[in-house]
């Protein structure tokens, strides 16, 4: 389900690089002129933001036609991904560029090929969202660095991590490997057939043995409303906007666990909650974003 690339305009650069990471499908046309309308009003509140680089326009710095991660913001175009033929090239790139800089993190994305996890045909290590069926795609690698490095003091040997859209099953297997077979991580994905070919994908990856023994699993199930069989959770991971923090997921979060969700409607924030030791809760803002709602099946598949 799924957002972002940290970017700094040049001053001699006119273009536009639109941002991605989120799973389903783009924002409306009125969500577009509202963005056009309200620029300035975010453009004073930036922040260090991750791009993602599929198309660029020169007319317009907040119009995002494709996914709307963040619409606000002038982007530095980044790579490609054309050049790019090995998971490890990726992982590279991504630390090049600044997007990545926990040890942990690169160590766990060049473990979990990202080629088994996006469907045949795709360039597996280009930087953007792919589509995977069911109006859902798989994220982009920038966005699966970001999550994971905002999780990873709640993903440590031994903890518990929900990963609420699991989809291609990719961050999934990222969690298990970082939990290890002491610990437990587990997807909710509300298509039934995208959990059957996550498996699949898992079988074939790294984390394959995880899977066996009974520490990594996925089910069919509305994230919404978590998954209290494993909870209480130290890291969970939302990858569509809500409204606001689901009741279900705040109650399944560990004291001393970490949540991050996106949360608005047409204007939305990346939200980092943490739950403190004595139960209260704490949210910052990370970055403005732009993701689809977090939905029913139904809404979903209706697009």
């Amino acid at each position: 389900m799924n957002r972002l690339y940290s970017a700094t305009a040049s001053a001699t650069t006119t273009t536009t690089t639109l941002a991605y990471g989120f799973r389903y499908r783009a924002p409306t046309v009125k969500h577009l002129l509202s963005c056009a309308l309200l620029y300035n009003l975010h453009h004073r509140s930036r922040r260090s933001l991750l791009a993602s680089p599929i198309t660029t326009f020169s007319f317009c710095p907040c119009v995002n036609f494709l996914t709307g991660n963040s619409p606000f913001f002038r982007m530095e175009r980044f790579w490609s991904g054309g050049n790019i033929a090995r998971n490890k090239a990726m992982v590279e790139q991504l630390q090049r560029y600044g997007v990545m800089s926990s040890k942990k993190v690169a160590e766990v994305m060049e473990t979990v090929d990202r080629a088994l996890f996006v469907p045949d045909g795709n360039p597996p290590y280009f930087d953007s969202p792919m589509a995977i069926g069911y109006n859902a795609t798989i994220s982009a690698p920038h966005m699966h660095a970001t999550c994971l490095q905002l999780l990873e003091k709640n993903l440590q040997p031994g903890m518990h991590a929900l990963d609420v859209g699991s989809g291609t099953g990719y961050l999934t297997a990222c969690f298990a490997l970082m939990v290890g077979a002491e610990g437990r991580a587990v997807g909710v994905e509300h298509i039934p057939e995208l959990v059957a070919s996550s498996i699949q994908n898992i079988q074939k990856s790294a984390a394959a043995p995880l899977l066996k023994d009974g520490s990594l699993s996925v089910h069919v199930g509305d994230g919404r409303l978590g998954w209290p069989e494993f909870a209480p959770y130290d890291a969970i991971h939302v990858g569509a906007a809500a409204p606001e923090i689901p009741q279900q997921l705040i109650e399944q979060l560990k004291p001393g666990g970490r949540m991050v969700i996106p949360v608005g409607n047409i204007f939305q924030d990346l939200q980092v909650v943490d739950k403190n030791l004595d139960g209260s809760i704490s949210i910052r803002s990370e970055t403005s974003v732009r993701y689809v709602p977090l939905t029913s099946r139904e809404a979903q598949l209706q697009g």
